[in-house]
């Protein structure tokens, strides 16, 4: 605890990516609370109690951190966040680490988000429309010339965007699912597509400074190969130098530029963001764009960021609260690679059922974090969504992948595992991929 008294924190979620926010909470030795809609059994070992509960119900959130005498507290799931409550905790007089209501509409709302890039003429957005009728959906579509991504404005869980040539067909297939958004929504967000490679590139940021992690590379795409259906995320990839192999370092820049100016935009409207940003970018032929930004950790991009920090994740999230993170946080120098087991069928029709845990003799560089989950660390009980993530790091993305794969008889149980994620051909065909992108002048 470096000399600092234990702080009793409230932590609001329950996935891996809590889960991973959990176990650093509690090296950095906080008393540990927890306010979940799951009962994730590795959380709530590491707590000093839990609740079970609708974790967007600010009225919950705030009895339960009175009821423990919470300190600080962090909101970590999207739709929390958009639920206003950090807000909620914020009145009730406890630190919190991650972002306001307002600040949270960077994500919540992507027209915000499109509409902040434009006012200050921040580089890396997208040729887009903001259509909120079924004429203006029609009047644009009858002139495009260009392929599309066809976007609700509000949150989606990674599974709401549809673009040509991926979910989409073609063109009338683009129009027919953007006049079924704004029907349903009242506004629907058309892009341009752009074709490339994605990153995430996270932050921690107090306000007015942000410091960056380590990039990731998550797969969205259910089956190997990158196809099938999106979902929230099957794996995710890092490497050692903080960068992945088929992105530039300057591409990278470019983009810790970018963020800093949307920060920077923030303060100036009167919506300083404290918490966790998260930018979405993709490597295209003319260098990154942002294709959105997020108001907390990826899910699964936290865990390889956190399996790496070399920091103390409480003085972190204090500092954030605080509005006075002035030291950039330490990261290790080693890759890592995380694969989710997932029902049989997630992305379309997930079966779950039970999986049987063996945590004997793990190695120090090797993890399984708890996900949509019940049930004891030994034997837990599958939702429809994503289940165990497991997670090892190396000296490269490749030997990080071999280590996953070679702890894949811990998981006994029907699922389903991306076993390509990290694989030195994968990573070869996307430096292959992204050569090709450079080649052909595509719009960036």
């Amino acid at each position: 605890m470096r000399g600092r008294m234990s702080v009793k924190f409230l932590l609001v979620g329950g996935g891996g990516r809590e889960d991973a926010i959990a176990r650093r909470l509690a090296e950095a030795g906080a008393t540990l609370y927890a306010f979940m809609k799951n009962r994730n059994p590795s959380i709530a070992s590491l707590t000093a109690g839990f609740r079970i509960g609708d974790e967007t119900s600010a009225p919950e959130v705030v009895r339960y951190a009175r009821e423990v005498g919470a300190e600080a507290a962090f909101a970590s799931p999207d739709p929390v966040i958009a639920a206003g409550v950090s807000d909620a905790l914020q009145d009730a007089g406890i630190r919190v680490a991650s972002p306001s209501r307002l600040a949270a509409e960077i994500e919540s709302s992507k027209a915000y988000m499109r509409g902040l890039l434009q006012r200050h003429s921040i580089g890396g957005s997208i040729e887009h429309h903001v259509l909120a009728s079924e004429a203006e959906v029609r009047d644009l579509f009858r002139d495009l010339d260009f392929p599309v991504a066809v976007k609700p404005i509000g949150l989606t869980g990674g599974k709401g965007v549809r673009v040509v040539g991926e979910q989409l067909p073609d063109m009338k297939a683009a129009m027919e699912y953007a006049l079924e958004v704004v029907t349903r929504d009242g506004k629907v967000l058309v892009e341009r597509k752009v074709e490339g490679e994605e990153f995430s590139l996270q932050g921690f940021c107090d306000g007015s400074r942000i410091h960056f992690m380590p990039v990731v590379q998550d797969y969205k795409r259910a089956y190997e190969g990158d196809r099938g259906p999106n979902t929230g995320g099957m794996g995710s990839i890092s490497d050692r130098d903080h960068g992945l192999p088929f992105i530039p370092p300057g591409s990278v820049e470019r983009a810790k530029s970018i963020m800093r100016s949307v920060v920077r935009a923030m303060g100036q409207e009167g919506r300083p963001f404290k918490g966790i940003m998260y930018g979405q970018f993709m490597e295209t032929s003319g260098g990154p764009v942002l294709i959105e930004v997020n108001a907390r950790f990826g899910d699964p991009e936290a865990m390889n960021v956190l399996k790496v920090f070399d920091g103390d994740l409480l003085d972190t999230f204090l500092a954030i609260a605080d509005g006075s993170l002035l030291s950039p946080p330490r990261f290790r120098t080693e890759a890592t690679c995380l694969k989710y087991i997932v029902p049989v069928g997630y992305g379309e029709k997930p079966e779950p059922g039970t999986l049987t845990v063996d945590r004997s003799g793990m190695p120090e560089d090797f993890d399984i974090y708890y996900s949509a989950v019940s049930g004891t660390p030994e034997r837990v009980e599958m939702s429809t969504s994503r289940s165990l993530a497991l997670i090892a790091t190396a000296d490269s993305i490749p030997e990080a992948s071999d280590k996953v794969e070679r702890n894949l008889w811990r998981v006994s149980g029907r699922y389903y595992v991306r076993h390509d994620i990290g694989t030195k051909a994968l990573i070869e065909g996307k430096s292959r991929r992204m050569a090709q992108v450079k080649g052909t002048g595509n719009p960036g």
